[in-house]
C-alpha cells in the first residue's frame, strides 16, 4: 500500500504600498494607501480557494487579511513573528536618505549580506530569520493539508522562500525581487518519511 501523502499549499503575498510611499518600515505601522489596496485587490483572482489566512499583525497586512477572511468566510490567524525585520535607525527613511546619511555603499552592503551589515540599531538578521522560520515550521505543520494565504512583508517572503529552497543566509535578501503585492506559491508534501517542500511559482 502506498504511503499517504498530505499536501499543503501556501500562497504568500506581500502587502501593497503603504501610506507614505516607499521607505524602510519594519515596525512602522502605516496602513495601506489607496494604491496599496488597489494592488492587493488586483492580485486576487476570481476563483481563489483557501481554508484559512495567516498574517502579520501590522496594519498593512492584517487589514487586508481580515477583509479576505470576511469575503471567503475563513479563519484569520495572526502571528507576531511574521512582522517585518526591525530597521533600527533606518526606520521611516527612504533609500535616498539612507545613502545621504550613511554613505552610498551602505545599502548595497546590507542587501548583499544583512547578517554582517545590519542597519544601525536594527534587529539582528539571524534573529529575524529564526523567528520567521520557526513560525513557518509551526504553522505549516499545524495547517498541514490545507490551502493557506499568508499576508506578510518582503523580508518575511524572502526568508520563507529561502527556507524552502535552502538559500544561504548571505543571499536571502538579494536572491529574489519581491515588489508590492507580489505573490508566490509553495507546495509541501507531508508523509511518514518527512516533508518535501518546493517553490511552485513566484512573482505572480
Amino acid at each position: 500500500m502506498a504511503d499517504e501523502v498530505k499536501t499543503t499549499l501556501v500562497d504568500l503575498i506581500r502587502h501593497g504600498e503603504p501610506e507614505g510611499g516607499p521607505m524602510f518600515r519594519g515596525g512602522k505601522d502605516d496602513p495601506l494607501s489607496e494604491l496599496g489596496w488597489q494592488q492587493m485587490n488586483a492580485a486576487i483572482g476570481k476563483d481563489e480557494k483557501w481554508d484559512c489566512i495567516l498574517t502579520s499583525p501590522l496594519q498593512r497586512c492584517i487589514r487586508f487579511a481580515e477583509t479576505m477572511g470576511e469575503r471567503y468566510g475563513i479563519p484569520v490567524h495572526t502571528d507576531d513573528r511574521l512582522r517585518e525585520i526591525g530597521f533600527g535607525e533606518w526606520e521611516g527613511l527612504t533609500a535616498e536618505a539612507i545613502a545621504e546619511r550613511y554613505g552610498k555603499r551602505r545599502l548595497a552592503l546590507f542587501w548583499a549580506d544583512a547578517s554582517t551589515n545590519p542597519p544601525p540599531g536594527g534587529e539582528p538578521f539571524a534573529d529575524f530569520q529564526s523567528r520567521v522560520q520557526t513560525a513557518w515550521d509551526m504553522w505549516t505543520e499545524r495547517l498541514a493539508g490545507q490551502r493557506v494565504l499568508l499576508v506578510c512583508h518582503g523580508g518575511v517572503v524572502r526568508v520563507s522562500l529561502a527556507h524552502v529552497m535552502g538559500i544561504s543566509r548571505e543571499r536571502v535578501l538579494s536572491a529574489m525581487l519581491v515588489p508590492y503585492a507580489c505573490r508566490s506559491r509553495v507546495r509541501l508534501d507531508h508523509s511518514e518519511h518527512g516533508t518535501l517542500s518546493c517553490l511552485v511559482s513566484h512573482g505572480l
